[in-house]
């Protein structure tokens, strides 16, 4: 069950995850946003001994914090760095309480192969696994990445019936986990809050916008991965605000990845093995390599390469972009 449930399973703390999240600009920042909220979450005990200490009993407030559900999303562009600051997140929250934690990141093999009820199974067995490290007395916690593939509108008339069945296992699962006093928590990333379903949202601790990195945190990024080639401070600023919003490429500026896995990369081979990296060659590559396209709201991206068998019926539900108010799926028999 767990080997096609889950892409990776990781014991917390981790170090490689403890020295990723000192290498992620603007990880602390988002930390330090979340951290109360997470802290409330896993704590309630804590919290109920805080009312007790300034007001002498147990406020009604604190009851209605205990009623949120652990459900913490984060939104934005691909390669603004949602699901490692999840995984990183988890890393440092059982660092700073001293307990021991579990990391699941649910598959994308959870979308499935089209059998019925398959991938509610998957679901299931997702949670199933979250509840089981959490009732173990440690942090539990459950990464659903490109969660808008599991979680869309139900509304969605182009909805085939395997998906809401598996929308309504999600949030009958998210109900469920509730009751595990505060021991686990789920992270679900998604380039397309809008198509999120409403009943999955509403349930939302906190939802949280990546966006596209600053000029300011353009020129941290480069001024950590450029270290040693002999770069000026002033060369490094002009980098960044060549490939920030405004910038070279107009209003769409760089993803973090953009710079770290296109830009970088694509410099260095340009001068590997005979020429040193330079700002010439790195500002010519800055100035020829185009931002990564922004997915907007009014776009519905389809990337269900699953095989719907629905009794005697046979499709294959073909990949398509769209604007929002023009849906259109094209089936086709296999």
């Amino acid at each position: 069950m767990i080997d096609e449930t889950f892409e990776q399973i990781q014991d917390l703390p981790c170090n490689r995850l403890d020295s990723l999240a000192k290498s992620l600009v603007g990880f602390q920042t988002h930390y330090e946003r979340i951290y109360k909220y997470l802290l409330l979450t896993l704590s309630p005990d804590d919290l109920r001994r805080w009312s007790r200490k300034h007001y002498g009993k147990v406020l009604p407030i604190c009851g209605l914090i205990a009623q949120k559900y652990p459900l913490f999303i984060f939104s934005g562009d691909v390669g603004t760095g949602k699901t490692v600051t999840a995984q990183c997140l988890a890393d440092q929250l059982t660092r700073n309480l001293k307990k021991e934690g579990f990391l699941l990141q649910l598959s994308t093999r959870v979308r499935g192969s089209g059998l019925h009820g398959q991938m509610s199974q998957l679901i299931q067995n997702a949670f199933q696994e979250l509840m089981k490290q959490a009732g173990k007395k440690r942090l539990a916690f459950l990464l659903i990445d490109e969660a808008d593939a599991i979680a869309s509108l139900r509304s969605t008339e182009q909805m085939h019936q395997e998906e809401k069945a598996a929308v309504n296992t999600l949030i009958q699962k998210l109900d469920e986990v509730r009751q595990s006093d505060g021991r686990a928590i789920i992270f679900l990333c998604t380039n397309r809050a809008k198509v999120i379903d409403q009943a999955i949202y509403r349930r939302s601790a906190l939802h949280v916008v990546f966006e596209r990195p600053s000029q300011e945190e353009c020129f941290e990024l480069l001024t950590r991965d450029l270290e040693g080639t002999g770069l000026s401070a002033g060369e490094l600023l002009e980098l960044a605000s060549l490939i920030s919003a405004n910038g070279h490429h107009g209003k769409l500026g760089y993803t973090f990845s953009d710079i770290r896995l296109r830009l970088l990369p694509e410099a260095l081979v340009s001068v590997f093995p005979y020429e040193p990296l330079t700002f010439d060659v790195l500002r010519q590559t800055a100035m020829s390599t185009k931002p990564s396209p922004e997915i907007r709201s009014w776009q519905v991206l389809i990337t269900k390469r699953l095989f719907w068998r629905n009794w005697n019926e046979k499709l294959n539900l073909v990949d398509t972009l769209v604007p929002e108010s023009k849906i259109k799926i094209n089936l086709v028999s296999e």
